[in-house]
């Protein structure tokens, strides 16, 4: 398998890849020298994610989803290492949905320990961030690659994760929002896909709405309304200090430092106002998301550090400063923030622009942002931002410029299905390939370790 799972926020992709990793570690691996079952042991699973924010919230999800079977679950970043469940006493404790619910603890362990178990097979779930690329990492029956988030991920990344095991293991890629390299790959049939095109029942379509200067007033009374019904608030900021003023060519934004200070102090003075970086310890973050979460801040001040992955219902307000210097998948990643419950959520974006900018016409940036708020799923958006940057360069850095003629083609999307249709009747016709044996040769190289 070689799958793309496109879904909006909160649509319900963890719960497939819960489901796809549970059939997985409940099938025995291959006798590698009879080729029958063994007797005993589990396939594995290697579950990456781009920040240490998501993968704690996926590890702790798995613990909850996986309790009843005592599966080993191990979790591992470049702060530490994990384990579920826990041997001793100590490990913070997790609390599950259901009062009946058992007592969920992980403990603390060495990166070595968990490496140990990991290859000998013993831990068949592992989630992690980057660091399940390392070459210290190695698995005994790798059967299933899960990959969120991917467009956060490099093709090189992806694949030496790939590159873990003798025979490619099975790929299950995910997305909220595919960019136009992975929607180009898609079209062409790299990928195998599959949409989660429905919301759990309840969930409401989020207000989004460009907010011209004069309107910050205004906006910040229906952000207090919010608040007094008891939700919660996401401010997202491009930096985390203010730029330096002796610098001529610095770029005034809001930071996060300076946001904290004017919100509690001038504008949102009976709430609390908590703040979040990347440059915060792993223990500090936890801590602030923890808070969050409980409900002991009201409006989170953060960097994008909170893009992905980040799950607290109670938070329906997202505001988005300097909205102009953050890409498409970003804003979609950040609205999907306050789209986890069924109360009605809203984004407004602040967009640093001449008022004049966002009059019949425009710029482009205006018109980026015009389709960030009319677009209804990722697909949409992937679809407007083609169109207005570019094909982009297939496996390399560049997403956007000069494309090079391949991806070209995906401007002309008759010529790429009758080419799609075309690869599907030669198969049909000599299965094996025989009459083209450098197509041949050309796909084995492919299915061994998957572009993606």
């Amino acid at each position: 398998m070689s799958r793309l799972l496109e879904g909006d926020v909160g649509s319900g992709k963890t719960a497939v890849a819960a489901t796809a990793s549970f059939a997985t570690v409940s099938t025995l691996p291959l006798d590698k020298k009879s080729g029958l079952p063994a007797q005993a042991g589990n396939l594995q699973v290697a579950y990456m994610a781009p920040t240490e924010i998501l993968a704690e919230q996926h590890f702790e999800s798995f613990i909850e989803y996986f309790s009843k079977y005592k599966l080993q679950i191990g979790l591992l970043t470049s702060s530490g290492a994990k384990k579920f469940p826990s041997k001793i006493s100590q490990g913070r404790t997790l609390n599950c949905p259901s009062p009946k619910g058992p007592t969920l603890a992980w403990t603390k362990i060495s990166k070595p320990q968990l490496l140990k178990w990991v290859a000998n097979g013993e831990i068949p779930i592992l989630i992690g961030t980057h660091s399940l690329i390392q070459k210290t990492v190695s698995f005994k029956n790798l059967a299933l690659i899960i990959i969120d988030e991917q467009h956060r991920f490099g093709v090189k990344q992806r694949k030496d994760l790939r590159k873990k095991h003798d025979i490619a293991p099975h790929l299950l890629s995910m997305t909220a929002t595919p960019i136009p390299r992975t929607l180009a790959l898609t079209i062409f049939g790299d990928l195998d896909l599959s949409i989660l095109d429905e919301l759990p029942p309840g969930r409401q379509i989020p207000e989004t709405k460009i907010v011209l200067p004069h309107e910050r007033e205004e906006i910040y009374e229906r952000v207090r309304a919010e608040l007094k019904t008891g939700r919660q608030v996401f401010v997202i900021c491009p930096r985390i200090n203010d730029p330096d003023p002796d610098k001529e060519n610095a770029i005034n934004t809001r930071s996060v430092t300076s946001e904290t200070a004017r919100l509690q102090g001038k504008v949102f003075p009976e709430f609390k106002v908590g703040a979040i970086t990347g440059k915060l310890k792993p223990a500090e973050k936890e801590n602030v998301m923890r808070n969050f979460k409980d409900g002991k801040i009201d409006i989170l001040v953060a960097t994008s550090v909170v893009e992905v992955g980040v799950n607290v219902p109670n938070a329906t307000v997202i505001i988005i400063e300097n909205a102009e210097r953050f890409g498409m998948a970003q804003l979609h990643q950040l609205r999907g923030r306050v789209l986890r419950s069924s109360y009605k959520p809203y984004c407004f974006v602040f967009a640093d622009l001449p008022r004049r900018s966002f009059g019949e016409g425009g710029n482009k940036t205006i018109a980026r942002l015009k389709s960030f708020t009319t677009a209804k799923n990722g697909f949409e958006l992937a679809e407007a931002d083609l169109k207005q940057r570019g094909t982009g360069d297939l496996a390399g850095g560049k997403q956007w410029g000069v494309s090079d003629l391949a991806m070209e083609a995906l401007k002309n999307i008759k010529m790429v299905e009758a080419a799609r249709l075309e690869a599907r009747l030669l198969i049909e016709e000599d299965f094996e390939l025989k009459k083209y044996p450098l197509l041949a040769k050309y796909l084995i190289q492919k299915m061994a370790v998957h572009m993606e």
